[in-house]
C-alpha cells in the first residue's frame, strides 16, 4: 500500500515536470512563421473565450462600455455595446522579432449596443438614440506589439510595453440604427441606403474610436497571458 502511494507521489511529480499553463500554445522558433501562425490559430478560441486560471476575461462576447467621440462634424456615442465572432478569427500572418510581434487577424463580427448620433454622417444630417446593429465582413486588423523582458522566480516574461495597430474591411459592413430622426421612416429610409452604399467611407469615419477599444482590450489579455506565463511556455529559442 506505502509503494502503492509513493508510486503515485512519483508519478504525479514526474508528469508535473511538463506541465505548462498554457497547453493550448505550441511553442515555435521565432523563425518558423507556419509553426507561430497554426499556433495562434489554435490558441485564438481558447484565449477569445477566457482563461481563468490566468485571470483572463472573455473576448468573445466583448462589452464595451462606452465608446464616444467627435470628429469631421459627426458627434458619437455607443453604449453597452456586446461584440461577438472574435473566436472565429483567422490568423493570416504572425511574425516574432527580437521584441516585437507583428499579427494579422481577418475577423467578422457583430456589433450590437445602444447609440446617440448627432451631426453630419459625411455629407447627410443625421440624428437620433436608440438600439443599433453593425455587421462588419472580413475586417483586417493588423497589430504591432512591442514588449521587453523580466525576469522572476528564475524564469523570463514578456512585458508589453506598446502596440500600435491599423485596419481595413476587405467586403462590407451594414449599419441598422433604430429610431433615427424620432422615428421618421423615410428620412431613416434614406440615411440607411446612403450609409449602406458607401459603407466604406462611412465605416472610415466612424470606426476609430470603437476598434481602438477593441484592440485595447484583446492587448490587455495579451499582456496578461505574457505576465503568467514564462516565455520558455510559448517559444522555443
Amino acid at each position: 500500500m506505502r509503494e502503492s502511494v509513493l508510486l503515485a507521489v512519483f508519478w504525479t511529480l514526474f508528469s508535473c515536470v511538463t506541465c505548462t499553463l498554457t497547453p493550448f500554445i505550441t511553442p515555435c522558433y521565432s523563425s518558423d512563421t507556419e509553426c507561430l501562425k497554426q499556433s495562434t490559430q489554435r490558441a485564438l478560441p481558447v484565449i477569445a473565450a477566457g482563461v481563468t486560471s490566468l485571470g483572463m476575461q472573455s473576448l468573445d462576447p466583448m462589452t464595451l462600455e462606452l465608446v464616444s467621440a467627435s470628429q469631421s462634424g459627426l458627434e458619437m456615442e455607443f453604449k453597452n455595446t456586446v461584440v461577438k465572432g472574435l473566436r472565429n478569427c483567422e490568423v493570416m500572418h504572425v511574425k516574432r522579432y527580437t521584441q516585437r510581434t507583428r499579427l494579422d487577424l481577418k475577423c467578422s463580427v457583430t456589433l450590437i449596443g445602444d447609440y446617440t448620433l448627432g451631426g453630419y454622417l459625411l455629407i447627410m444630417p443625421i440624428e437620433g438614440h436608440g438600439r443599433y446593429k453593425i455587421k462588419i465582413r472580413d475586417i483586417v486588423v493588423k497589430i504591432d506589439l512591442k514588449f521587453t523582458e523580466r525576469e522572476a522566480n528564475g524564469q523570463r516574461y514578456w512585458l508589453l510595453d506598446s502596440y500600435r495597430h491599423a485596419a481595413d474591411v476587405r467586403t462590407r459592413v451594414q449599419f441598422q440604427f433604430q429610431n433615427l430622426f424620432g422615428g421618421n421612416r423615410l428620412l431613416s429610409d434614406n440615411i440607411h441606403e446612403y450609409a449602406n452604399n458607401n459603407w466604406r467611407e462611412i465605416f472610415k469615419e466612424m470606426s476609430p474610436p470603437i476598434v481602438s477599444d477593441i484592440v485595447s482590450k484583446i492587448s490587455d489579455e495579451i499582456r496578461k497571458l505574457f505576465d503568467a506565463v514564462p516565455i520558455s511556455d510559448m517559444s522555443l529559442d
